[in-house]
């Protein structure tokens, strides 16, 4: 499992030029899925999340986790975080679960992170076409 977590101002999903999802101060999730990743990886990396101290405190030091300060957050599926580029230049994806396993681990790890989060959790759309639009705060990218 993979994820790229980004500290955001403000992120937002489209599809078909409608906007799908929105969200202003939080975190935005990129998250890839394997084959060999499991309910416990899950569990895992969705605490681990929540509470990595990447919000600034008032004497503007990274101290607060999304739950100090009630961030929202915006979780898309990326099956091309397991691009492999090493031969040639079209990436190979072969270490990507199929949507047979990945969609369930997807669905999973939303459901763990709504539930230690305080907010309500907003993603992106399975196996969609999508654009996202998001300002990076700090920049803070994990």
């Amino acid at each position: 499992m993979r994820a790229v977590i980004q500290r955001v101002s403000n992120a937002s999903v489209s599809i078909k030029q409608q906007k799908t999802a929105h969200i202003e101060k939080g975190l935005f999730i990129l998250l890839g899925i394997e084959e060999k990743d499991t309910q416990e990886d899950i569990d895992w990396l969705a605490k681990k999340i929540i509470h990595l101290r990447i919000f600034n405190d008032l004497n503007g030091v990274m101290n607060q986790c999304s739950l100090d300060i009630n961030a929202q957050v915006l979780i898309v599926s990326q099956f091309t975080l397991f691009a492999k580029t090493k031969k040639g230049n079209r990436p190979s994806y072969t270490k990507a679960a199929p949507p047979s396993i990945s969609l369930p681990l997807y669905q999973s790890f939303i459901k763990a992170i709504q539930s230690l989060s305080t907010t309500k959790v907003k993603t992106g759309e399975f196996g969609a076409d999508m654009q996202i639009n998001l300002t990076n705060d700090g920049p803070v990218t994990i």
